[in-house]
C-alpha cells in the first residue's frame, strides 16, 4: 500500500475521533511539512526530521510534538506521555472536536517547525552502562539464533527497553507473560514502544 493510501486509510477509518483528526490534518496541511506515514500513524516532517504526528486512541486524540519540550506552551496544555522516560516528546490531547482551538493548534505546529529548523532537538545520550540482559530473555536468545540476530540488530536503546520491561516486573509469572509478548516483536525487528514514537 502506498504512503498516500495508508494516510487516507488512517484518516478515513470509522472511528469516534475521525472528524477530530481530520480537523488536525487540515491544520497540518497548512504548514510546509511533508506528510509521512510512520509507526502506523501520520507524521509531519521538515527536511526528513520528525516534527509532529497526529494520533487517535480509544479515549482521546491529538498532536504529538517530537521535540515539544522546546515549545513555549502558552496555553499550558502539553503533557509528557511517559514521565521520567520521554525526554522531548509532548502531547496535546483532545476528547472532542469542539475542544480544538484551530488558531492555537496551528500556532503550536508552526512553532514546532521553526524550532526544528533552528535545530532544537533532544539528542539521545549514548549510555556507557553495559546492558543487563535478564536470564529469561538470555535463555530464549541462546535457543534461537535468528531471534538473537534480530535482538542484536536493534539499537542499544531498544534492547535496553526490552530488558527493563522484563526486569521491572515484580512477579515471575509477569516476567514470563512479558517475555511471551515481546518475542514476536523482537523477531520482527521492532522496538517495544515503536507504535508510540
Amino acid at each position: 500500500m502506498e504512503k498516500l493510501e495508508k494516510l487516507d486509510a488512517y484518516y478515513q477509518k470509522e472511528h469516534p475521533f475521525r472528524e477530530g483528526i481530520g480537523v488536525l490534518r487540515t491544520l497540518a496541511l497548512q504548514t510546509d511539512c511533508m506528510e509521512e506515514y510512520k509507526w502506523n500513524f501520520p507524521v509531519y516532517t521538515i527536511n526528513g526530521k520528525n516534527v509532529f504526528g497526529i494520533c487517535r486512541f480509544k479515549n482521546h486524540f491529538g498532536v504529538w510534538f517530537f521535540n515539544g519540550v522546546f515549545l513555549s506552551d502558552p496555553k499550558n496544555v502539553l503533557r509528557n506521555a511517559q514521565e521520567g522516560k520521554t525526554k522531548g516528546m509532548r502531547h496535546w490531547n483532545f476528547l472532542s472536536t469542539t475542544e480544538i482551538e484551530k488558531d492555537a493548534v496551528l500556532a503550536y505546529m508552526l512553532e514546532s517547525i521553526e524550532n526544528q529548523k533552528q535545530g532544537k532537538e533532544i539528542i539521545a545520550k549514548k549510555s556507557t552502562v553495559s546492558l543487563e540482559v535478564p536470564a529469561l530473555l538470555k535463555t530464549e536468545l541462546s535457543k534461537k539464533s535468528n531471534l538473537k540476530a534480530s535482538f542484536e540488530a536493534l539499537s542499544p536503546y531498544k534492547q535496553k527497553e526490552y530488558c527493563e520491561y522484563i526486569i521491572e516486573a515484580k512477579q515471575e509469572k509477569t516476567k514470563i507473560r512479558r517475555l511471551e509478548k515481546i518475542l514476536p516483536m523482537i523477531s520482527k525487528g521492532i522496538g517495544l514502544h515503536d507504535a508510540y514514537r
